[in-house]
């Protein structure tokens, strides 16, 4: 079967789809995307997703393409077409096509529209995350609106190359004052010597990752206490565990910092057991 996307109105062949030259996602970064996991044909933390990508649409003073209705319907036909019942939906909208201007288009264009959508094989994932990822830290040298869900990813790019240069899975960004902000495509957790689960504030230069937010849920539902705050890298190391959020790694548990092990160097129950809980949460399951 020959994968298919959409774009701009029409379905057509994944290898075959383009976009101008001019198109100011290509030229200047200038658009946002989001990501949904899909698990049994249904879209995982749905709301959260859409209401992200219309806050970062507003950011940005793009227009949306077309309706969440009108969204829905071309989310579920290109999951149709593409034969997927468990994967990854990935969006991108970008302010549109004109000639090239770091001022935007006046009067404004037509927003650009892109759809794709992937299988998984869940159970490499789970063998993935039953063996646990590696992650190195990086200095932050990104911008100062990572609330946005932009395009514009190439320091995330660099981190996740040097990471994976030195056999790790993923980075997390220091900033200035030796703070961990998040990873390079995901939200950092610990859980500290005392028990307690910690991840960074919302009121960091972070994104504000969906399947985190849908994790705080879960987690009330347990006797687990959580902090949102800053953690250095030096209290990560001294961690019991450690893992990591978002649409595409769901709850990773994370083994290693900087080449030294976190706790016993494997994944730990309590990542585990929270790895579980959310694709049960995710698949309606309770």
């Amino acid at each position: 079967m020959t994968r298919q996307a959409y774009v701009n109105g029409r379905y057509v062949p994944h290898g075959d789809a383009t976009v101008h030259i001019e198109d100011r996602g290509f030229q200047l970064a200038d658009g946002v995307y989001e990501v949904w996991a899909v698990f049994g044909g249904k879209l995982a933390d749905a709301e959260g997703h859409f209401a992200r990508l219309s806050r970062s649409l507003g950011e940005l003073e793009i227009e949306p393409p077309m309706s969440r209705a009108a969204l829905e319907v071309v989310i579920r036909e290109t999951l149709r077409r593409n034969r997927i019942r468990d994967g990854l939906v990935y969006l991108q909208v970008t302010r549109g096509t004109a000639p090239r201007d770091h001022a935007y288009p006046d009067p404004p264009v037509p927003p650009t529209l892109v759809l794709t959508a992937k299988p998984l094989n869940r159970d490499a994932v789970e063998a993935k995350a039953a063996k646990g990822i590696k992650v190195k830290t990086t200095p932050e040298n990104r911008w100062g609106r990572c609330d946005i869900k932009t395009v514009g990813l190439l320091p995330n790019a660099m981190a996740k190359q040097a990471a994976k240069a030195e056999g790790a899975g993923e980075a997390w960004f220091v900033d200035a004052d030796g703070l961990v902000t998040e990873g390079a495509s995901s939200n950092a957790w610990i859980i500290a010597e005392d028990g307690t689960l910690v991840t960074r504030d919302l009121k960091a230069n972070i994104l504000r990752g969906i399947t985190r937010s849908t994790l705080m849920e879960v987690i009330k539902t347990s006797n687990l206490k959580v902090e949102e705050r800053a953690f250095t890298p030096a209290e990560a190391a001294r961690a019991r565990e450690a893992f990591i959020t978002g649409a595409g790694a769901l709850v990773m548990p994370v083994t290693h910092i900087d080449g030294k092990p976190i706790g016993a160097g494997k994944p730990g129950p309590v990542a585990t057991r929270l790895r579980s809980d959310y694709i049960r949460h995710a698949k309606g399951e309770g």
